[in-house]
């Protein structure tokens, strides 16, 4: 018995499509992952067993063979457990394979069957759209980022037992169905966001006197220009480069669907409230920050040229 589940990781910043192949055959109860998974995906055998023996389902007593392909690229992450566990149920014949056909799986399982939220999901999206599928089957955590991205049917998994109604359907997943992913209300989005952010980012008129360093980030603002801010501490220099971004152009959806997948694949979403990132993020280093920390960390804020570079010397 063997199954195909297509799943996704991500590698950098951007999403990479994952094969999910399943085999199920005769011989001593045994259940191997291959594809050079890391820990975290060797652990999911644990995970997988334990949330589907939870959620009313039976794991088979069988030799069970997972491949994650491509089998030359090194599998990071806990974005695999959905896509396993629904392989193992298709090739024990436990549910129906057929609604599974051109869906994205992505997800991690805790024991007792819950889907947990993932972090990269924007990335992934992303690229499965590029691929032609249609329609994910994602954590109920994740789908207010996931409908950024338009044209893809969403569908939300709590718990793992919402699965049990596939068992003699075959028409899909209408139970489940949350969203249509649609990026015509950005603009709505976009000034909502800035007025809620407002407070957070503060504005020049909450600065007195410092004419010339107003100066200095008005001309760096127009003009997208590098700033250095030197001078001893007190002086004023991260409140002025925190309010910059109060005077810099909202990001367009390109842009702003780009920095919100950094943030995502970093996993600063999956507590976030504030849909896509719409305004050039601001990162404050400590001083004792090493040159190699500071470039990382420009490049996890989604900061590239075109975009906003600041550096502040305490």
């Amino acid at each position: 018995m063997f199954s195909v589940i297509q799943s996704a990781s991500v590698y950098g910043v951007d999403g990479k499509s994952i094969s999910v192949e399943v085999d199920i055959s005769s011989g001593l109860p045994q259940i191997s992952i291959v594809g050079l998974p890391d820990p975290a995906v060797r652990e999911s055998v644990e995970r997988v067993r334990a949330a589907l023996k939870n959620s009313g389902f039976t794991f088979p007593m069988d030799r069970i063979t997972v491949n994650l392909a491509p089998a030359d690229l090194r599998k990071e992450g806990t974005s695999f457990d959905l896509a396993i566990a629904a392989g193992i149920l298709t090739a024990s014949g436990q549910i129906s394979a057929m609604p599974f056909e051109n869906t994205l799986l992505i997800g991690e399982l805790s024991l007792n069957g819950s889907v947990r939220p993932v972090a990269g999901v924007l990335a992934m999206i992303e690229q499965a759209k590029r691929l032609g599928q249609k329609r994910v089957l994602l954590p109920s955590g994740n789908v207010n980022e996931a409908a950024w991205i338009s044209d893809m049917e969403l569908y939300a998994l709590n718990h793992l037992n919402e699965l049990d109604l596939l068992k003699k359907k075959q028409e899909g997943w209408d139970h489940i169905r949350v969203a249509q992913g649609n990026e015509s209300a950005f603009g709505v989005m976009q000034t909502k966001i800035t007025k809620d952010r407002q407070d957070e980012i503060g504005d020049y008129g909450d600065v007195i006197g410092q004419h010339q360093a107003k100066r200095a980030m008005l001309i760096a603002a127009s003009g997208k220009h590098n700033i250095l801010l030197s001078g001893p501490p007190g002086t004023g220099k991260t409140m002025m480069i925190r309010r910059l971004p109060g005077i810099l152009p909202l990001l367009n959806e390109q842009e702003a669907l780009e920095v919100t997948k950094i943030y995502s694949v970093a996993g600063k979403l999956l507590d976030s409230t504030h849909g896509l990132i719409t305004q050039a993020p601001f990162r404050s280093p400590h001083h004792t920050i090493s040159p190699g920390n500071v470039i990382k960390g420009v490049c996890m804020a989604g900061i590239r040229p075109g975009f906003l570079q600041t550096h502040a010397r305490n």
